[in-house]
């Protein structure tokens, strides 16, 4: 046995009754919040999925922005499920965090959207994919 093992009568009145949260306030989930989080993952990865496999929007720049929204999506169920970030925790600076991070992912999404639509409308714009031509 450690000493960690003994918890003495004054640790027994100041601990908390819900074991998930530490003694700063913290939460760190439950198996609910985590289950939860883990079906909105599968669900929100299985729907874009679905979406290009199935070919169910014709339009391909409907269907890459609404592939993104989905991503957004699943970013925000990661941090609120799995990363338990709120307005409460740490004074607010783990959401002005999280809001940051968000700016930097939309304008490096954004950026290499755009930079991979240039590519692909200027570079070799004689080059003509016809498998009849190949041969």
């Amino acid at each position: 046995m450690s000493t960690n093992d003994h918890v003495t009568p004054a640790q027994a009145a100041h601990a908390h009754p819900n074991p998930s949260v530490t003694g700063d306030g913290h939460s760190h989930g439950t198996r609910k919040t985590y289950l939860t989080g883990f079906a909105l993952s599968v669900i929100l990865t299985a729907i874009p999925f679905w979406l290009v496999m199935g070919n169910v929007i014709a339009d391909s720049m409907i269907t890459t922005l609404v592939i993104m929204a989905f991503g957004v999506a699943q970013i925000l169920v990661h941090m609120i499920y799995f990363l338990h970030m709120n307005t409460r925790s740490e004074g607010g600076w783990t959401m002005m965090a999280a809001i940051f991070t968000i700016i930097v992912v939309v304008i490096a999404l954004s950026g290499s959207l755009w930079v991979m639509y240039h590519l692909n409308t200027n570079m070799m714009p004689g080059h003509n994919m016809d498998p009849v031509n190949l041969m």
